[in-house]
């Protein structure tokens, strides 16, 4: 089944050291591009998490958020930094000498200074774990997400898959009837100019013409294409390159066909085919 590229999911879990919350975006990228935004505490396994998004994920640009909101029990003691308590009162009196209009300094706001307050360690392994786990079910229900989406384009391309057939299928039979009329209106020619017109030289001329109008490979091309296109909807793995491929497979058909045409309705049919192949190659672009 086909999986798309864009997808979001997040996901919480209490754990005995706080609240974790694990949220991943993805969106359309030619390659995996992975990008990180931890905590300290879970920034040395950073490569551990990006090994697990890549056994899930093959190709896209994927935002991972993981955060920890810290839970502190009564038996813990919060510590502060005395040294870095020092070093800020020593540059606020630099800051007040230089600055005597400065409001004295708020010592919650001293709190509030990154490091002053030392929060007590915790024990990385199960907080490790709890994260890998945590994550492991957010991607689950980014891979539901991706899988829905692809689902629908899947969709969408077999309904246009139809679609192709039945304009190849058209041409196929409106074929005969013209090269009938390209066939009369060179025998009209001839009448009008009132000549005698050699035969055996003018079914030459008359199979010439024909040979350059036949499109009978470009159909078959077409019919061969989109049975291929549909193979690959069934595969499980990856499958978005490969389409894109049988996109300007597709397209080059088209266009031969176009530049074939004898007659207006042909060319109508190029045409169509042509936006068709783009609604699809538009949505074969969030394919992973």
């Amino acid at each position: 089944m086909l999986h798309s590229m864009t997808g979001f999911a997040r996901e919480a879990a209490e754990s005995p050291f706080g609240t974790l919350t694990c949220e991943l975006r993805a969106v359309n990228h030619r390659y995996l591009d992975i990008q990180f935004r931890l905590p300290d505490e879970l920034r040395p396994r950073e490569v551990q998490f990006r090994q697990q998004i890549t056994a899930a994920i093959k190709r896209g640009k994927v935002e991972c958020s993981l955060h920890l909101r810290r839970t502190f029990h009564d038996n813990e003691e919060l510590k502060i930094n005395h040294e870095l308590v020092r070093q800020l009162s020593a540059r606020v009196k630099e800051l007040s000498e230089l600055l005597p209009e400065t409001q004295p300094l708020d010592p919650v706001d001293v709190l509030r200074w990154p490091g002053v307050i030392q929060e007590p360690e915790i024990d990385s392994e199960p907080l490790f774990t709890a994260t890998a786990d945590l994550l492991a079910d957010t991607l689950s229900a980014l891979d539901e997400m991706r899988s829905n989406e692809g689902g629908r384009i899947a969709d969408m391309l077999e309904t246009r898959c139809a679609e192709i057939l039945g304009i190849a299928a058209g041409i196929k039979k409106r074929m005969p009837e013209v090269l009938g009329a390209v066939r009369a209106k060179q025998q009209e020619r001839i009448d009008n100019l009132n000549i005698d017109a050699d035969p055996g030289r003018l079914e030459t001329e008359l199979a010439l013409i024909a040979q350059k109008l036949d499109v009978d490979e470009e159909l078959d091309r077409l019919v061969s294409h989109v049975s291929e296109i549909r193979a690959v909807l069934k595969k499980s793995e990856p499958v978005g390159r490969r389409l894109d491929f049988l996109m300007q497979e597709l397209n080059r058909e088209a266009n031969t066909l176009g530049s074939k045409s004898a007659d207006t309705e042909t060319t109508r049919a190029a045409v169509d085919l042509k936006v068709l192949i783009e609604q699809m190659r538009e949505q074969i672009q969030n394919v992973e």
